[in-house]
């Protein structure tokens, strides 16, 4: 008699889109702290780079060994894509002694929602 037992796969939490377009309706507080957070992480020309780095590499993740070489240290290197992680920007997954990073496609779409400009009728 067999003692494997089958576990469940459990699904990567969603990031929910930050807001709605700044045409249809004014924020909310808590809209506003979070979609703030998200472009203040985006503030920094490091983080720029590194964000950059991963949404454009091939496949849709970077490993940290990949995306390292933008004038700073390894360890500040880490310190922004933490940012950037705690901001919602990026999702990561540890492989080995790798870290691969992808950007959350769902905040990509939100973002670029938020400052479109909505359809006139």
């Amino acid at each position: 008699m067999s003692t494997v037992k089958v576990l469940p796969l459990l699904e990567p939490e969603a990031v929910a889109p930050c807001c709605p377009p700044l045409t249809e309706r004014p924020l909310t507080a808590e809209e506003a702290e979070r979609t703030a957070l998200m472009f203040k992480a985006l503030g920094d020309p490091v983080r720029l780079r590194l964000f950059s780095a991963v949404a454009s590499h091939e496949g849709g993740e970077a490993c940290v060994c990949d995306i390292s070489d933008v004038g700073v240290s390894q360890p500040t290197v880490s310190h922004h894509l933490k940012k950037l992680r705690e901001a919602g920007l990026l999702s990561s997954e540890r492989r080995g002694t790798w870290v691969y990073y992808r950007v959350e496609p769902a905040v990509l779409a939100a973002m670029g929602a938020l400052l479109t400009r909505a359809a006139t009728a």
